[in-house]
Formats: structure tokens, sequence, C-alpha cells
């Protein structure tokens, strides 16, 4: 009852509450990203959601467009500035995925959206993390995040998926506010942190 109905309902209301209170800090965060790192301040990008359903996730963007002598943009590591850093720290830079909860692209608690290049890399279990809407949060980011490996978050991912239900979505908020005030785990996208799972994944299939 609580996967199938309650959850979507509390979902919405929880981000509506939470855009509303929310708006004067999202738009001083825009105009300080607009400031100091240029626009669009909205960073927009592909991901997979429930049932592997592509969807537009955004967020404020976190790094400059600085570039190369021949044009290229330089590594993510380059490009993320202490400014941006402050947002990921402080999951700042995810204030606009409550629009995407608002939608019904997400939920406030689930597995979080990665990359749609990622999707061939997933064997059959890791794949029912797409069973359930990608969330905000979810049990992978309060064990770690960034700083635990690519097969235990989907350990937890997929725990997640088959335990699902109201009591443990209240535990996992709880405990990621917690998590977000410590600045513990941080989740920074890209090569600017940990490497990219497809790439993992090849060298473990000799691909």
């Amino acid at each position: 009852m609580y996967k199938k109905y309650i959850k979507r309902v509390l979902d919405f209301t929880l981000s509506l509450i939470g855009v509303i209170v929310l708006s004067p800090i999202m738009l001083i965060t825009a105009i300080l990203v607009r400031i100091k790192l240029g626009s669009p301040v909205i960073f927009k990008q592909q991901r997979p959601g429930k049932d592997e359903k592509i969807f537009t996730i955004y967020k404020f963007r976190t790094m400059t467009d600085k570039k190369d002598e021949q044009g290229n943009l330089l590594p993510d590591k380059d490009r993320l500035t202490k400014f941006g850093k402050f947002l990921r720290s402080t999951s700042l830079d995810e204030l606009p995925e409550l629009i995407n909860i608002l939608k019904g692209d997400m939920s406030i608690v689930g597995p979080r959206p990665l990359l749609v290049e990622y999707l061939p890399y997933y064997n059959e279990n890791e794949k029912h993390r797409h069973d359930v809407r990608p969330g905000l949060t979810g049990l992978a980011q309060i064990n770690g995040r960034n700083a635990t490996s690519w097969e235990k978050r989907f350990e937890y991912d997929v725990t997640y998926t088959n335990e699902v239900s109201f009591i443990l979505d209240v535990k996992i908020i709880l405990a990621t506010v917690g998590k977000v005030f410590k600045r513990e785990g941080i989740s920074q996208e890209g090569n600017a942190t940990m490497s990219k799972f497809e790439c993992e994944r090849k060298e473990q299939l000799n691909v």
C-alpha cells in the first residue's frame, strides 16, 4: 500500500513544501551560481528512472566551462571550483531535483539516478535498482555515498527496493540530514572523484 500509493502522495506533498520553504535559498544559490560559475545556472542531464525510463534531471551547476587551447573542456577536477565543492558538500546543488520529484520523475528516497551509459553494464540483480523511482537520497547515501564501492552501493540500492517502507524512508531522511551537516562521503560526479562505473565493469569483464 505504502510503496504503490502513499509514497507518491508524500513525495508530492513534501517536495511542494520544500520548494516553497526553500525558494529563498534556491534563489540566492541561483544568483551566486550565475555570478561565480556562469550560465546556464541549471545543469540538465538525461538519467534513467523507474523501469529505466529516461528523464531530465535538474541540478545547480557546480563547474565552469573552462577549455584548453584546442577548445576542449578541461578535466572535471580543473573546472570544479571551491564554490562548486561547497555546493556539492552541502547538497545545495541538488535542490532543483525537488522539481523532478514534483513531476514524478523521482522520489525523496530511492536509489540515486546514475548515468544512462551505465545501463548496459548492470547485472540482472543490479537492474532491480530501477524497480522504484530514483531518489534525492537513498540507503547507499547514508552508508558511505561515493566513499564506498560501486558493488556495495548497488547492494544497498537493491536492498532498498526490496524493503521499501514508511519507517525505512523516515530513517533514511533523518540519517541524510545528519550526513549533510557533517559533510560525510561527499558525492561529486565525474572524474573529480571516483572512477566511472562502466570503466570498472569493462575491466572486470575484460571488454
